[in-house]
């Protein structure tokens, strides 16, 4: 926070809308909310849940829970898509190119959208709370992308 004149930084700023976003999750499991950022203007919000026109979990149950799959296996069991996918895609739905953006996440990303985050073009994660996937961190790594963790 500046102190000078008590207004966020522009990270403070992103992450809290992004923290906002994720009250519109509807998975049972966590609620996560993403933001897609340039030039410090919002491009592209998503939140995780089922895809559109589709029942969500609050309607149909979590298949993974009911099941009892740990966090972070089996993706392919659950209905809803997650935040960073949902950015992305509602950028690309729009035609809102990302390529060089930032994104805000209230948690960090798991391999599958990191995969997504590396080609869509984007250069730098903010992130609230981190997500134990090794996979995920390694390819961070590798692509080079900034990633900067915001405690609360």
């Amino acid at each position: 926070m500046d102190n000078n004149m008590n207004r966020p930084s522009w990270d403070e700023y992103f992450m809290e809308i992004a923290e906002v976003v994720k009250k519109r999750s509807t998975c049972l499991r966590r609620e996560v909310g993403a933001i897609i950022v340039r030039d410090n203007r919002i491009l592209s919000t998503g939140y995780n849940g089922a895809p559109k026109g589709l029942r969500h979990c609050l309607e149909t149950g979590c298949m993974r829970s009911n099941l009892k799959v740990p966090s972070g296996e089996r993706h392919e069991l659950c209905r809803g898509l997650h935040a960073e996918q949902n950015a992305i895609i509602q950028a690309a739905v729009f035609g809102t190119a990302i390529d060089g953006a930032t994104i805000y996440t209230t948690l960090s990303p798991c391999v599958v959208c990191t995969k997504m985050i590396i080609n869509a073009g984007i250069k730098r994660i903010v992130l609230r709370e981190a997500y134990n996937d090794p996979l995920s961190i390694n390819m961070l790594e590798e692509s080079r992308i900034l990633v900067t963790r915001m405690t609360e």
